[in-house]
């Protein structure tokens, strides 16, 4: 019997692409920390599991387009000098760059 694994690109990731908008437009008065939020906080504010937000976090990191700071809470932060020179053909880029069904009023306030 053959086992069938399905793979998921990036470009159809809903989670990352929700974890890496909420940091690219992460506002202070959601965070707990001027220097970022916590994965338990961004988990709780996406209303996903933690344990998958770190995972995104671990992809958006190794793309070096989220920061690190600290051990002990670990938290995180949107690097806008690093996406801004990624490579248009990544998929992390196009994925964090199609804002067709973005709600946009989660973001701001108007």
């Amino acid at each position: 019997m053959e086992m069938v694994y399905e793979y998921q690109s990036t470009i159809e990731d809903e989670a990352l692409k929700r974890v890496g908008m909420e940091l690219m437009f992460l506002t202070p008065e959601k965070m707990t920390h001027a220097e970022g939020i916590t994965a338990v906080e961004l988990a709780k504010l996406l209303d996903i599991p933690t344990d998958i937000v770190k995972q995104k976090l671990k992809i958006l990191y190794e793309k070096d387009i989220v920061r690190v700071i600290g051990i002990n809470p670990k938290l995180w932060k949107f690097d806008e000098y690093n996406f801004q020179r990624m490579d248009e053909n990544d998929e992390v880029f196009k994925l964090l760059c199609c804002f067709d069904d973005v709600d946009f009023d989660r973001y701001f306030q108007y």
